[in-house]
């Protein structure tokens, strides 16, 4: 009996001081790694950025834990994309009370997905464009800085010194990849996650599927994609992290193009990968597609 009594108040003690841990900062919730990321570089040591999905993980069909759920109700503040992209959350988040959220996808203009059961809907991946990546690292400082206001000097002079990052490592690839024929311009990829980079950079885009929420690599798929490929005389097809490469490199062999590798979109990595940020996320995902393209 006294061993439980000891043991109740170890536990009692060692609760109370994680509650008072994490009361001495603001604490942010945020739905998946590239938002966490964004927050991070924002927030500096002003805050504690947490995040609900780990690096590596799918997000459009991610099932949240009740940890999940303690963690969001203990926060100050959630963010979220939005634009259907987490379409778990709204169930998630009634779950939860009198927590704050915040979309982070706010006076983004949208662009449409066009194909499959979602056509029409806004595609989710903005944060693949970096002009709309600014709107979100604005949108993230002016909701820190609402919430908490006592640190407010600290969340816009991080955000300046951020976007400046985003500017500086865009502008090269984008002069290397202008430099590529407009015919040849192609951005051919498994999702059709990158309507918003392709769009910035001036490519055209294919893809097998229009979301990973859709239907994967189906025959019909396959099929559409190699007779565009023929059509356009396209040279190389990509895939991305988080799910398998095999229908594209299906597409490359029967097609004899070449696989160009994988891009990064909807997960950053571990930290000892190769895009454990989100600026490694853009440059990397942006200099692959352009040794694609330039090869």
């Amino acid at each position: 009996m006294k061993f439980l009594i000891r043991f109740s108040l170890l536990i009692t003690l060692c609760f109370s001081n994680s509650l008072a841990f994490s009361a001495d900062k603001f604490t942010v919730v945020t739905t998946f790694t590239v938002i966490a990321d964004m927050a991070q570089n924002i927030a500096g040591d002003a805050a504690v950025i947490l995040c609900i999905t780990k690096p590596g993980a799918e997000i459009h069909n991610y099932q949240p834990t009740p940890r999940d759920i303690i963690k969001a109700q203990n926060a100050d503040l959630v963010l979220w994309n939005g634009l259907n992209l987490e379409l778990w959350f709204e169930k998630f988040f009634k779950n939860l009370s009198d927590v704050p959220n915040v979309i982070v996808t706010e006076n983004i203009k949208p662009v449409g997905i066009k194909k499959g059961p979602y056509r029409g809907k806004p595609n989710p991946h903005a944060w693949m464009s970096p002009t709309d990546a600014i709107i979100y690292v604005d949108n993230i400082e002016r909701a820190l800085s609402s919430h908490d206001p006592k640190n407010a000097n600290i969340y816009a002079k991080n955000a300046q010194i951020y976007k400046k990052k985003i500017t500086e490592i865009i502008l090269p690839i984008k002069k290397r990849l202008h430099a590529v024929p407009k015919e040849e311009r192609w951005l051919v990829t498994s999702e059709g996650a990158f309507s918003y980079l392709a769009r910035d950079f001036g490519l055209q885009e294919l893809f097998l599927w229009p979301i990973n929420a859709d239907a994967q690599g189906t025959p019909q798929q396959v099929r559409n994609v190699i007779d565009k490929i023929r059509e356009k005389n396209i040279k190389v097809i990509f895939s991305e992290s988080t799910i398998s490469s095999a229908p594209a490199k299906q597409v490359a062999r029967e097609t004899n193009i070449h696989y160009g590798g994988i891009l990064y979109v909807d997960s950053l990595s571990k930290i000892s990968g190769p895009v454990p940020t989100f600026l490694d996320l853009l440059k990397v995902t942006s200099e692959t597609i352009a040794l694609g393209l330039v090869r």
